[in-house]
């Protein structure tokens, strides 16, 4: 009997990555990326066929030990990332790297390293960008820099790889219900209200409905908005 395909999700341990691997556990067996391997541990004992993969995306010695031990991977989705916000003129440089590192360079490297197990199952990469990558607001520059940046990464990647077989797409969710979304309304000193925002498990089924197109079909962008409430 054939075993299930096999999905690494990054940042697994809460928000819309932990949602993401519940999404796809009925049908994958799941790598379960981050870096707090005790909530990693708690979440893999809910889903059966997943495991704790805990490492520092931003280490790069890391990453290529624990890549190494995969040979075939049907699907990668990038869920991990920060954000650091501020104007212009307040951001300091390393607010700027810190979004970049995160956002783009460890998913960069992360796919290059997997690349060569993505080939053989021809199989399937979903990066969780953001509205920001497709539109920068005021006071969120370093953030979407890093977002822009993402989408121009997986373009390249889907335009380098689509020949062989492999899919990439691009989930552009709009204001989630997450740990980070309350730090970001805080810092806006805003007063938080979960209704306004989408919930992380409609991202996670974007994400679901991607990975289980038919052969045929290519996903190459979804974007997602909160619906207003309707009185």
């Amino acid at each position: 009997m054939a075993e299930d395909p096999l999905a690494l999700v990054t940042g697994a341990s809460r928000g819309i990555g932990a949602a993401v691997a519940q999404a796809l556990a009925p049908t994958h067996r799941l790598l379960l990326g981050g870096r707090d391997s005790d909530a990693l541990a708690e979440q893999a004992g809910r889903l059966p066929g997943a495991r704790p993969w805990a490492v520092d995306l931003a280490d790069p010695e890391a990453l290529r030990e624990a890549t190494a031990e995969i040979d075939r991977l049907e699907v990668l989705v990038h869920s991990a990332g920060v954000a650091e916000l501020g104007t212009v003129e307040q951001a300091s440089a390393q607010a700027w790297r810190n979004n970049l590192e995160v956002n783009l360079v460890a998913v960069a490297e992360l796919t290059r390293l997997l690349l060569p197990a993505l080939r053989a199952a021809r199989g399937h990469v979903v990066v969780l960008n953001s509205g920001a990558g497709l539109n920068a607001r005021p006071g969120w520059g370093p953030y979407a820099a890093s977002k822009f940046a993402a989408r121009a990464f997986a373009d390249a990647l889907r335009a380098e790889e689509e020949g062989g077989g492999l899919r990439v797409t691009s989930v552009y969710p709009g204001r989630t219900d997450t740990e980070m979304q309350r730090a970001v309304v805080a810092g806006e000193g805003g007063e938080y209200d979960p209704e306004r925002f989408l919930r992380p498990e409609s991202v996670a089924d974007a994400v679901r409905a991607a990975v289980t197109a038919s052969g045929d079909a290519h996903p190459t962008e979804i974007v997602l908005r909160p619906r207003p409430a309707v009185p």
